[in-house]
């Protein structure tokens, strides 16, 4: 599916998709709300999410902490249906637009997972809530389910 990277101008301007995969395997993910433009999410893809989610139409991603493909809603039906999907210049990040079903896409429960800011004027450079509350119980939702949040 994937062609191999041969020049710089096939990479940067030419119509095949020849995707930069980390040491890793990983390429970045944004992922933004279709309708309002809110950035939802950054995660990663590898190759095999990367091809689930063209021949899908939706979002999936490599799990990092989990270690495995993370169709993202399958435990919580909060799918994410794709849009459009954009790669950059070099064609070493991808960028997801997408309609998510439930409205949410972070896990601890708001639409977005930036869901603070860092107040720059503070000098304790304290977080901001820019969302007043959560969609989900993620509790509720997710149960006695891992957090993916590793410490």
């Amino acid at each position: 599916m994937f062609k191999e990277r041969k020049t710089i101008k096939q990479v940067e301007e030419g119509n095949e998709l020849a995707p930069k995969f980390d040491q890793n395997g990983f390429i970045p993910v944004v992922t933004t709300d279709a309708k309002s433009g809110i950035v939802l999410m950054h995660a990663y893809m590898n190759d095999e999410a990367l091809k689930k989610t063209i021949a899908t139409k939706e979002a999936h991603y490599y799990s990092r902490s989990r270690k495995c493909l993370w169709h993202k809603g399958a435990t919580s039906g909060l799918i994410q249906d794709v849009k459009n999907i954009y790669i950059d210049d070099d064609q070493d990040c991808v960028w997801l637009n997408v309609i998510v079903r439930g409205e949410a896409s972070c896990h601890v429960g708001y639409k977005s997972c930036f869901y603070r800011e860092i107040d720059i004027d503070s000098k304790q450079l304290e977080l901001k809530f820019i969302e007043d509350e959560k969609i989900f119980d993620p509790d509720e939702v997710y149960g006695d389910a891992p957090n993916p949040t590793i410490l």
